[in-house]
């Protein structure tokens, strides 16, 4: 299943999402502008985790002086995806 999510507070615009909506593993992420080498690397890092994993690790980083990152923004969507669709 493909789910986009428009990220908040950071450089990256976009964040789309491939999920295995039965074993809530994300098979692929591609991210809309931001830090290009650093997203295309946690973009691979997260391919074949579980969702759950992902927010578990990424929840909570923050960048500079913003409440939130990129990073944070992967958990934040996943965390949406995941009360939407139980």
């Amino acid at each position: 299943m493909e789910y986009i999510y428009e990220t908040h507070g950071v450089c990256s615009t976009e964040m789309i999402f491939d999920i295995d909506e039965a074993t809530h593993i994300v098979n692929d992420l591609k991210v809309i502008n931001g830090c290009n080498g650093n997203l295309k690397g946690i973009s691979s890092l997260v391919k074949g985790m579980k969702i759950e994993d992902i927010i578990s690790k990424l929840s909570g980083i923050t960048c500079g002086f913003r409440s939130t990152s990129c990073p944070d923004q992967i958990a934040q969507a996943l965390k949406e995806y995941l009360a939407n669709n139980k």
